[in-house]
């Protein structure tokens, strides 16, 4: 089996929020399950729906991602 590529940070930001998948689900208009999977890294959100979990959570876009860069 395929190693998961991890791309998004959606579940560690939620959890340092305080926001649980059902609350995220119900904030941005998608099921809990989709919510699980997003976090998860079984499925990818689009640019627009990363940007409304960032609204709903009042994030910078950025801390919903894995860097790619290092910091120096």
């Amino acid at each position: 089996m395929a190693e998961k590529f991890k791309i998004n940070r959606i579940k560690a930001v939620l959890a340092e929020k305080d926001i649980k998948h059902k609350d995220l689900a119900e904030m941005v208009g998608k099921t809990p399950s989709a919510i699980t999977r997003i976090c998860n890294n079984d499925f990818q959100p689009t640019l627009k729906l990363l940007r409304d979990i960032a609204v709903a959570i009042d994030v910078d876009i950025r801390e919903l991602l894995i860097p790619t860069k290092n910091k120096a």
